[in-house]
């Protein structure tokens, strides 16, 4: 957590990095430390000079199974809003589908409607950093099949899922096709890997990736 709203929270984010920033130095200086899917950009500057960030995502190793797994399929990218959208678009070919969506507020309700793109037809894949209560992919779910999407599936990094709040995505509460996540929280990817619709994709071969640039 990096917002403070009320007195009494705790900046978390602020801490841990504070925490984890009494490293010592290594022989080649600074520990790398590195960070998949960093859900807040600013959070990297919390650090001491002891530590050096080092920001990866996972969202090449997602396209990796798309290209396995839906090569034949017409596909959509869906973004839940436009900061999405900035810092994950590039990551994915000019050839898909990309769809925007902006959330807005009519009274009490919170709405999520379509700004960018055409989901009909394609089999639409909602991503983003990190699901908590998955209030906002449900929405982006209903939406997609509003607007005549064949299939919705989503991809987030890191499922946090408190409360078991994974089970809002499990039927009969819920129709998604494939709902991806990593293995970035390991007790939550091994609590829903036997369960539909999930499906766990690791991250071992791009943290191996990374380890081989520095240590051959």
């Amino acid at each position: 957590m990096e917002r403070v709203d009320h007195e009494g929270q705790i900046a978390t984010a602020m801490t841990l990095s504070r925490m984890l920033s009494v490293a010592p130095l290594t022989q080649q200086g600074p520990v790398k430390f590195v960070i998949f899917d960093i859900h807040a950009l600013q959070t990297r500057f919390y650090f001491q000079d002891s530590i050096l960030p080092c920001l990866l995502s996972a969202m090449p190793r997602f396209l990796r199974e798309l290209e396995r797994e839906h090569v034949a399929e017409k596909i959509a990218i869906v973004f839940p809003d436009d900061g999405s959208k900035k810092r994950f678009s590039t990551f994915f070919p000019a050839h898909f589908e990309k769809v925007v969506c902006s959330k807005m507020r009519v009274g009490d309700e919170r709405l999520l409607k379509v700004t960018e793109g055409d989901p009909s037809g394609r089999h639409c894949f909602v991503v983003d950093d990190l699901v908590q209560s998955g209030g906002t992919l449900i929405n982006c779910n209903v939406e997609m099949r509003a607007l005549g999407a064949a299939r919705v599936s989503a991809f987030v990094t890191h499922g946090v899922f408190p409360n078991e709040s994974w089970r809002k995505f499990t039927p009969p509460h819920s129709n998604w096709d494939i709902v991806y996540i990593t293995d970035t929280i390991p007790t939550i990817a091994q609590t829903v890997k036997e369960v539909k619709p999930f499906k766990i994709l690791s991250i071992s071969d791009d943290v191996h990736e990374f380890i081989k640039q520095f240590h051959g």
